[in-house]
C-alpha cells in the first residue's frame, strides 16, 4: 500500500463525517436563511451577505453531522442506515471528530465576525442549538423541533445583519422554519423508526405513531400559515403567497407519496423533495420583488 494510501482513507472518512457527497441537509439550512435575507433586504442583499450566509451555512451543517455522528457513535452501530459512518465503524476517532467540529466553527465565527455586532451575538445562541440537538433525542420526543430551531437560527442573524435589529417578520420566519423542519425530520426519522424503538431513541415519527401523516400535513399547514403572516408583516404581495400555496401543494404531495410507499427509500425521497421546495419559495420571494 502506497504511503499517501493511509491519509485517502482518512480524508474520505471526513468527507463523510460531514455529508459532503450529501448536502440536501445544507440546502435545507440554507432556504430560511435566504428567505430572511431577501425579504430582509427587499429583494436585494448585497453580495457579501449572500456569499457569508452561503459559506456559514455550508460550515456549520458540517459542522452539525459532525458533532451529531460524535454523540451518536455509539447508536448509530445498531441502525442499519448509520452502521458504516465513519465514528460507528472506527474509521474517525471521537477526537477527530471534535477536532473537525472545532475547526468548522472557528471559520464559520470569522465570517460571522464580519457582520454587526448583534449578529455576532446571535451566532453564540447558534452554535449552542446544534451542539445540544444530538442529545435530546435521548430524554425527549422532540429533537425534530430543536433542529428546526437549529435550522431556522439562521434566519434570524440573516434579519440582523441586514437590519441591525429583531422583527417579528424574522419571528415568524423562524417559527415556519421549525415547524417545516419537524415535518421533514419526521419524515427522516420513519427510515430509522423500527431501530430507533429496538434501542431506546426518541423521535416525532415514533411519537405521531399511525397519526404521523395527518401530523405531517398539520405541520406544512402551519408553516404556510406562519409564513404567510411573516410575508403580510414584511409587505410581500400576491406573488409571494401564490408561492405559499404553490409549495404547501408539492408538501401534501410529498406526504402522499410517503404514505402510500412507506419504506425507508421512499422516506428518503420525501426528504430530499423538502430540500428542492424550500428553493422554490425562494424563487417565489425574489419575483414577487421583481414584478
Amino acid at each position: 500500500m502506497s504511503s499517501s494510501a493511509p491519509a485517502l482513507v482518512k480524508l474520505t472518512a471526513v468527507s463523510e463525517l460531514v455529508r459532503l457527497p450529501k448536502q440536501q441537509g445544507t440546502l435545507l439550512l440554507l432556504w430560511p436563511t435566504m428567505w430572511s435575507l431577501f425579504i430582509a433586504s427587499g429583494g436585494a442583499p448585497s453580495l457579501k451577505h449572500v456569499l457569508i450566509f452561503t459559506l456559514g451555512t455550508f460550515l456549520m451543517r458540517s459542522a452539525g453531522c459532525a458533532i451529531n455522528d460524535l454523540a451518536d457513535r455509539k447508536f448509530d452501530p445498531e441502525v442499519e442506515r448509520t452502521r458504516t459512518r465513519p465514528l460507528a465503524s472506527g474509521a474517525l476517532k471521537p477526537v477527530e471528530a471534535l477536532f473537525i467540529f472545532a475547526v468548522l466553527c472557528l471559520l464559520a465565527f470569522a465570517l460571522v465576525l464580519q457582520l454587526n455586532r448583534l449578529t455576532v451575538m446571535l451566532s453564540f445562541a447558534g452554535v449552542a442549538l446544534a451542539a445540544v440537538y444530538p442529545f435530546v433525542k435521548r430524554v425527549s420526543h422532540f429533537p425534530q423541533v430543536v433542529l428546526g430551531m437549529a435550522f431556522g437560527w439562521g434566519s434570524v442573524m440573516a434579519w440582523t445583519a441586514v437590519t441591525g435589529e429583531l422583527s417579528a417578520a424574522a419571528l415568524l420566519i423562524f417559527v415556519g422554519n421549525i415547524f417545516w423542519s419537524t415535518a421533514y425530520d419526521t419524515i427522516y426519522a420513519l427510515m430509522d423508526k423500527e431501530d430507533d424503538l429496538r434501542i431506546g431513541v426518541k423521535s416525532t415519527a415514533i411519537f405521531f405513531g399511525d397519526k404521523v401523516f395527518k401530523a405531517l400535513a398539520a405541520l406544512y399547514f402551519l408553516m404556510i400559515l406562519t409564513l404567510g403572516a411573516a410575508g403580510m408583516v414584511a409587505g410581500l404581495g400576491t406573488l409571494y403567497l401564490a408561492g405559499l400555496v404553490v409549495c404547501l401543494v408539492l408538501f401534501l404531495s410529498v406526504v402522499g407519496m410517503v404514505k402510500s410507499n412507506p419504506v425507508r427509500q421512499t422516506a428518503n425521497r420525501g426528504f430530499i423533495a423538502n430540500a428542492f421546495i424550500g428553493g422554490v419559495l425562494l424563487f417565489f420571494i425574489m419575483i414577487d420583488f421583481n414584478f
